[in-house]
């Protein structure tokens, strides 16, 4: 997700990225393939930038592969499903859920009749969804949606954004406010699997990306526009949060911001640098010990998926790009894959 602005100029992650490719449309002529002219500027330019002494940090696009080209207005919140083997992931203002096959390449698309912004997998079988403002069940053998609570409806301007399930069968969701992106009116909510919803975090500076360790004693979450990756000791019995605390923060400076997250099985922790085509992997100390680099500004959620959780999974947008930043990252609302040498852990379903 970008900032609310269609008109505003490009961002510093943007210029960023037009340096790495070194122009690449200046590069690309007659039948050559531009993608693969791409990916090797770019790996010409990462190198050169760990040459000059980014000592401990490795920086890498190794294999990035773009598994589905597609022009998804906001990518988000992609989720593997073993049972079926495929990716479920969304297109929040275009109003869709996808279930992308890796084997056979086919995007399966489910039309919503509002936003939707995140899903995850039921363990009876189907999806929980967040619309804009509702809790919902979706099924899509059937497409049937039940729409559960409606939250926030006090205050008009805010809308769900990420959520995930936490090992114990709860679902956790986030709020931000549509309107002013920086403003702090979003919270946390736990969905219990009785259907109670409960507020755990109010004043959320748009609310994102979440996940837990390994041993599920502490919760990750996002807060975009706060620049900020909050860490909370978690009660697995009873799904209370505390000792609120900063785990890794984001030069704002730099034009990027922290969206989608990730926990690997090695308690490492991904998280999306929106504007800056970039995932950052952090050790559980929140030191940052790898960069991939992708070939689009605006990533936004990644997971890992595939039937040994190796491969991890980035959603990306096309939202507030212009015409000429879309010439330069044509893939821009895609589907991207690469596989960093480590898994992740499995998707925790929803038990109510």
């Amino acid at each position: 997700m970008g900032p609310d602005d269609a008109n505003e100029p490009p961002m510093p992650g943007h210029a960023t990225m037009k340096q790495a490719f070194g122009f690449a449309d200046a590069l690309v002529g007659g039948e050559r393939d531009r993608w693969d002219i791409i990916k090797t500027v770019l790996k010409d330019k990462i190198r050169e930038s760990c040459s000059r002494g980014r000592e401990g940090l490795s920086m890498s696009i190794g294999a990035v592969d773009c598994v589905l080209k597609a022009e998804a207005v906001v990518g988000e919140s992609p989720v593997w499903c073993a049972r079926e083997r495929v990716l479920y992931w969304v297109d929040i203002t275009g109003q869709k859920i996808h279930r992308f096959h890796p084997t056979t390449g086919v995007n399966d698309t489910f039309h919503l009749p509002d936003a939707v912004t995140c899903v995850a997998l039921r363990k009876s079988g189907g999806l929980l969804t967040t619309l804009r403002k509702d809790f919902a069940f979706f099924d899509p053998g059937t497409e049937n949606l039940r729409v559960l609570d409606r939250l926030e409806e006090d205050q008009p301007d805010n809308r769900f954004n990420g959520g995930k399930c936490d090992r114990q069968g709860r679902f956790w969701a986030g709020t931000m406010n549509g309107s002013h992106w920086d403003a702090a009116s979003g919270s946390l909510y736990r969905l219990d699997t009785d259907l109670r919803v409960t507020r755990e975090q109010t004043g959320c500076v748009c609310a994102n990306g979440l996940d837990w360790s390994p041993d599920g004693r502490v919760l990750y979450f996002t807060e975009s526009f706060a620049y900020s990756i909050l860490a909370y000791d978690f009660d697995a019995a009873s799904g209370q949060i505390a000792n609120r605390r900063l785990f890794a923060s984001v030069d704002k400076s730099s034009g990027a911001f922290p969206d989608g997250l990730t926990v690997d099985a090695d308690g490492c922790v991904w998280s999306v640098h929106n504007a800056v085509g970039q995932v950052v992997r952090y050790t559980p100390a929140g030191k940052i010990d790898r960069v991939v680099q992708l070939p689009v500004p605006r990533p936004c959620g990644c997971a890992f998926g595939g039937p040994g959780l190796d491969v991890l999974y980035v959603t990306t947008a096309r939202e507030t790009m212009t015409a000429d930043q879309l010439a330069e990252a044509p893939l821009s609302g895609s589907l991207f894959a690469v596989t960093p040498g480590v898994r992740g852990l499995p998707p925790s379903t929803f038990a109510g």
